[in-house]
């Protein structure tokens, strides 16, 4: 990967015609050289490959874009590497794809967020097992969290790892996971009752293969994704599959989530610069009574909210990407405000866009149809927009009380 050497000579705008996106926020000082270049390689290589990516079938087409970031060696930044995530290269990653394909997006996210446990807080064997499949394209990997009754109450998990002789037994069921049907490993978190609530979770690398495995029901979106229910009925694990500490699941999750949380932010600014981008071709090429529609004060005044939401956003992103890679233990307050505004304004900015484009924005298979579609499960996913609003008040009220 060129991700080293001396800044190339970014121009203002890169890409096809029609994805023409802003990249001067790579000049910011929360980026190194290594950024822009890795920033530049992706956006060629996203141009020339992924227009032609067949999305007839989702299953095969995300298994085929697994396989094309693996082979382009993209993949090589989905998990830690010595011991670290690179927050911002993970963030750059999912804002390019997603500003060129919301399922490329979505399928680099998930080798990420499947193995990125395992690349914390696995073994040596875990990892020579597994990353090398996931990092090279050649085994798809899934986040097994949600369950049907806690949502994002990760502490009220109810589904089961029992110990027993040399084997965990898991019990239970799992929903709404993503990549669920098509990956091959999963990393599962099950209640094995060290202690109440949150502290009695541990987590697992679960191969799909295993007796006792199902895939109960794929569920279908409005934004078509590989998601499943799974149920885990006397599941037989060895001990060895145990990732990191016993009872120590909660704060594996905690910190795959608080780096991917912030990246699912960058995903949402990606749908939100290519939103602004068909917004900007639209109303300098529509005419309206013989001038462009760019030239209604209001049409000028939804271009202009909707540059300064995406600047915003690309600003609290890198903040939080940043403040992560420079140390900080955790950017609980960071990614959290990130995910919130990016993806409710990305879902602003997207509806502006279609308004502008009139009739033609509700056309099924127009971009910014397929753009308000994507959006959406961004705001839910991850933590609500809610949950981040609680999350974000309490980080507030500590600090103050703290200080």
């Amino acid at each position: 990967m060129g991700t080293s050497g001396a800044r190339p000579q970014t121009p203002e705008y890169l890409g096809k015609e029609e994805t023409m996106a802003d990249t001067t926020f790579l000049n910011w000082p929360f980026f190194e050289d290594r950024h822009r270049a890795l920033a530049a390689e992706l956006e060629a290589w996203a141009a020339d490959n992924l227009s032609a990516v067949d999305h007839s079938d989702t299953d095969a087409a995300c298994g085929h874009l697994v396989s094309m970031l693996g082979e382009a060696g993209f993949l090589e930044h989905s998990g830690a590497t010595d011991g670290r995530l690179d927050v911002r290269s993970l963030s750059i990653i999912r804002e390019t794809l997603a500003r060129y394909d919301g399922l490329a997006d979505f399928a680099f996210a998930m080798q990420g967020l499947g193995t990125g446990a395992i690349s914390l807080f696995g073994t040596d064997a875990q990892k020579e097992e597994w990353l090398t499949k996931t990092r090279s394209g050649k085994a798809i990997s899934a986040f097994a969290l949600t369950e049907p009754q806690s949502g994002s109450d990760v502490a009220n998990s109810t589904m089961t790892a029992t110990l027993d002789g040399d084997d965990y037994v898991l019990n239970g069921e799992k929903t709404w996971i993503s990549n669920g049907g098509i990956a091959d490993v999963y990393t599962v978190f099950a209640r094995t009752g060290e202690a109440p609530g949150a502290r009695g979770l541990s987590a697992f690398v679960v191969p799909a293969d295993l007796p006792g495995f199902e895939v109960v029901e794929r569920l279908e979106t409005i934004a078509p994704h590989p998601l499943a229910t799974l149920r885990f009925t006397e599941c037989r694990i060895p001990k060895s599959a145990l990732l990191g500490a016993a009872g120590a699941g909660f704060k594996v999750a905690m910190s795959v989530l608080d780096v991917f949380r912030t990246t699912v932010a960058a995903a949402a600014l990606g749908f939100a610069r290519r939103a602004l981008d068909e917004a900007l071709t639209r109303v300098s090429t529509r005419q309206v009574q013989g001038a462009p529609l760019f030239d209604l004060q209001m049409v000028q005044g939804h271009i202009a909210d909707m540059a300064l939401d995406v600047d915003a956003a690309a600003l609290l992103v890198y903040r939080a990407g940043w403040t992560k890679d420079s140390g900080a233990p955790r950017v609980t307050r960071e990614a959290a405000m990130a995910k919130l505004f990016s993806t409710d304004q990305a879902q602003q900015v997207i509806d502006k866009a279609v308004q502008l484009h009139g009739g033609d924005g509700v056309r099924s298979g127009e971009t910014v149809e397929k753009l308000y579609r994507e959006i959406r499960a961004l705001r839910i996913y991850e933590g609500a927009s809610d949950v981040q609003r609680v999350v974000i008040a309490r980080q507030a009220l500590a600090a103050h009380q703290g200080g």
